[in-house]
């Protein structure tokens, strides 16, 4: 006898090798939503060597190096900056609303899982001078559909605008991926 007999139970069976050589060889996104439920979001992230803002979210975050090695970069409370090792292999878990900034190579695999945002919920990113540490920027989006590639798009912001990387403290400009000086 069923005793749940309305429950219908979705549990998808995913081959993270195929993720990944997907992610390595057939597109040039760098995530790969898995599933996106009220309470859990789960994607596949490739590295993004170029990555230099600090994302804050309202939700948890389990970062799992699948392969290759994680720098996370975040902040203190007190705006400090520090680095968290993650080897591959491990996992590390970081409270909501932390300042962070996944650093991993592009042959680097994240598997992350967090919360999906609930009605209202922003996600902010900001850059900082690379000289004096002065705030550059900060985008904002509210973030419904992690399939949209909320980071690809603030970057674009951000980068296609030399305004919002000239620090207006010291006048240090930050260098767009791809540049000379990069």
């Amino acid at each position: 006898m069923n005793v749940f007999p309305s429950l219908q139970l979705a549990m998808p069976q995913v081959d993270l090798q195929e993720v990944m050589d997907h992610l390595r060889n057939n597109t040039e996104r760098r995530t790969y939503p898995l599933w996106q439920q009220d309470d859990c979001l789960c994607f596949v992230a490739r590295g993004r060597e170029y990555r230099s803002e600090f994302h804050s979210n309202p939700s948890f975050e389990m970062q799992y190096s699948l392969k290759g090695l994680l720098n996370l970069h975040w902040r203190t409370p007190d705006g400090k900056e520090q680095v968290s090792v993650v080897p591959e292999g491990h996992c590390l878990y970081q409270p909501p609303m932390v300042p962070h900034s996944p650093r991993f190579g592009p042959d680097a695999f994240q598997l992350v899982i967090e919360r999906k945002r609930r009605p209202g919920e922003i996600d902010k990113f900001h850059w900082y001078c690379t000289s004096c540490d002065h705030l550059l920027h900060e985008e904002v989006f509210i973030v419904s559909d992690y399939g949209s590639d909320p980071v690809s798009r603030a970057y674009d912001n951000f980068f296609n605008s030399l305004d919002f990387r000239t620090c207006k403290k010291c006048g240090t400009v930050m260098p767009a991926p791809g540049d000379a000086k990069a």
